[in-house]
């Protein structure tokens, strides 16, 4: 009898540790991989996890064309991962998070991962022989493809894969494959993304004297290329420029 209990109650754990594990499972879907520009041959670059990126040459610049995805400063030294909310808001140093603090390996590899702007202004995010552009930077690049009003729709992923419809504009003529990315914001919602304009947030490494940094944002709804003046304590995305 006792055997019987015992291999009951093993069998009874061993179901919920599979139901566990299957519903851990279902909480991250696969998602689709971004759709690059297949007319280019993209380079690669890789940073100092090991992440490899496709990169293209646009001008005379040469971009990342994902998301930095690094834990790690070029040094070596770990960004420290912070989830809750109020130690995010609270932060007065570099760090990361995952948009919706998932674990979703293949969420992070599209869409990379989000940093506030102190880790950007340390000068130590972006790979050996890259940079975070400055605004200026980004001004050559709008300029190179006739100016903000029509760069943004040159640089987004083409289709509604990730984007929403209509997706304006989208062509990715420059194979630069922006994605939409979330936001982590100061407070609650600790995350934000809106679902019916989805958008691409991108810093850049020129802050201002209000403790706020500019950075552009592309929308679904539009082909332009947009700036803002945000908090350092925001979490966006970062594109990385060839030194």
């Amino acid at each position: 009898m006792r055997k019987i209990i015992a291999i009951s109650v093993l069998l009874f754990f061993i179901i919920v540790i599979l139901f566990s594990c299957k519903k851990e499972e279902s909480d991250f879907p696969t998602i689709a991989p971004a759709v690059f520009n297949p007319k280019f041959t993209y380079a690669t670059m890789t940073d100092v996890d090991g992440n490899i990126y496709k990169t293209i040459t646009i001008g005379t610049q040469t971009w990342m064309a994902e998301n930095l995805r690094t834990t790690k400063y070029n040094d070596n030294s770990p960004i420290p991962n912070v989830t809750e909310s109020s130690d995010w808001t609270n932060l007065r140093t570099g760090a990361y998070c995952n948009y919706n603090n998932t674990s979703n390996t293949n969420a992070i590899v599209t869409f990379g991962r989000l940093y506030n702007w102190m880790a950007v202004n340390t000068g130590k995010l972006a790979p050996k022989g890259w940079h975070v552009p400055t605004n200026e930077e980004w001004t050559i690049l709008s300029n190179y493809l006739g100016g903000d009003d029509v760069a943004g729709g040159k640089l987004k992923e083409t289709d509604t894969t990730h984007w929403n419809k209509p997706n304006v504009g989208a062509t990715n003529e420059t194979g630069f494959t922006s994605l939409p990315n979330g936001v982590r914001y100061l407070g609650l919602p600790s995350f934000y993304s809106n679902d019916n304009d989805t958008r691409a947030s991108m810093w850049s490494s020129t802050g201002d004297d209000i403790g706020a940094a500019w950075l552009v944002v592309i929308y679904s709804s539009s082909d332009k290329l947009n700036r803002y003046s945000f908090s350092e304590g925001f979490g966006f995305s970062v594109r990385c420029v060839k030194d």
